[in-house]
């Protein structure tokens, strides 16, 4: 028959299990310290969420700008393009021929090819060739007029992007041709190059002819843009009444500044059987006042002195004409100037005879 355990051991081993049970309960005074500091940890944690995420979006910048792979070109923050001074600049080399019509080509003032230099911005001068080892793809763009008509000598890109105009609803591109050029060795040639519309509509009544580096074809520092002086575009219909400049000596005579085309001034000439600017030349060195009587009253003294010096632009040729006398010959150009004089077997110039003039006269006042 087995042992009784004696009742008080029973009891007593009862009791050192209660005492566990009560030990492994916390206080409420512990539960409440626990809970305060939990609610601390997550406020700190909280109040340095911000800083945590700082450090790692900087070692993230960090790491990408040290890659060789993924250098990025622009801060991982979008910013406004600041409005820093440029090294480098495209300018045209000259100025525009004008005036410039629709379906006409557009050149430079001497009637050459347009031309698109890179300079530094300073000195005006070619930049180092660092700067033009590959060939830069440049673009021609139409502005408006009034971009800077102040004193500004500054832009930003998005300032030059904004004044860029774009053709008319239904219209054709506004500039055609030679809309992209390869700018080589600091130069680029613009060949071909038309408005295919007039600049009226315009909100300034004028256009300009910008030049950008393409977007996105180019990673270096900042090229600043070209562009030309204000201009009006006018219908091709109006070059029929267009000058030349210079005039030509088959040209037809109200070519000529101040002499409209069937004007009073053109019909004056016409029925003086005055017809081109080779007739107008000849009589205007042959007899000067009586061309002048021909275009009447109207003609001012300024008009008269506009006409005839655009007149005197005109390239007379190398033909030479002999017209013999009794005692001498005088030889005479196309537009019967004298250009020397025969006597005998000496021929002078007209600057030879004003020098001898010119020594006669001294030994006279002696």
């Amino acid at each position: 028959m087995a042992a009784k355990r004696p009742r008080g051991d029973s009891d007593e081993n009862s009791d050192r299990v209660d005492d566990k049970r009560i030990k492994r309960q916390p206080s409420f005074a512990t539960v409440i310290d626990e809970a305060m500091m939990v609610s601390k940890l997550q406020s700190i944690l909280l109040s340095l969420e911000p800083l945590f995420r700082k450090v790692v979006q900087e070692e993230v910048e960090r790491i990408l700008l040290h890659s060789t792979y993924l250098r990025p070109q622009r801060s991982l923050q979008p910013q406004v393009e600041p409005a820093e001074p440029s090294s480098f600049k495209l300018t045209f080399q000259k100025p525009l021929s004008q005036p410039i019509f629709t379906g006409t080509k557009i050149e430079s003032f001497d009637n050459t090819p347009l031309q698109i230099l890179l300079v530094a911005t300073n000195t005006l001068e070619a930049p180092p060739s660092s700067i033009h080892l590959h060939p830069l793809r440049v673009e021609l763009v139409a502005l408006q007029g009034d971009f800077l008509a102040g004193d500004q000598e500054d832009w930003t890109s998005d300032e030059f992007n904004g004044w860029i105009v774009k053709e008319r609803t239904g219209k054709r591109p506004l500039l055609i041709g030679d809309v992209t050029v390869m700018l080589r060795d600091g130069a680029a040639l613009v060949s071909e190059l038309y408005f295919t519309d007039n600049s009226s509509w315009g909100k300034s009544g004028m256009f300009k002819i910008g030049a950008r580096v393409v977007p996105g074809s180019y990673r270096g520092p900042r090229i600043r843009e070209a562009m030309t002086e204000p201009f009006r575009v006018k219908d091709h219909r109006g070059e029929s009444y267009k000058k030349h400049y210079p005039p030509a000596l088959e040209d037809e005579v109200w070519r000529l500044e101040k002499i409209a085309k069937d004007g009073k001034f053109h019909k004056k000439l016409a029925d003086a059987n005055i017809n081109t600017v080779q007739d107008f030349l000849k009589l205007w060195f042959v007899d000067p006042q009586s061309l002048r009587q021909i275009l009447g009253q109207g003609m001012s003294d300024r008009k008269w002195e506009a006409t005839t010096n655009h007149a005197n632009t005109c390239v007379v040729g190398d033909k030479l004409y002999v017209h013999h006398g009794r005692r001498y010959s005088l030889v005479l150009n196309s537009v019967c100037q004298v250009v020397s004089i025969i006597d005998g077997a000496n021929r002078y110039t007209l600057q030879d005879l004003v020098n001898r003039a010119d020594r006669v006269r001294t030994r006279l006042t002696r």
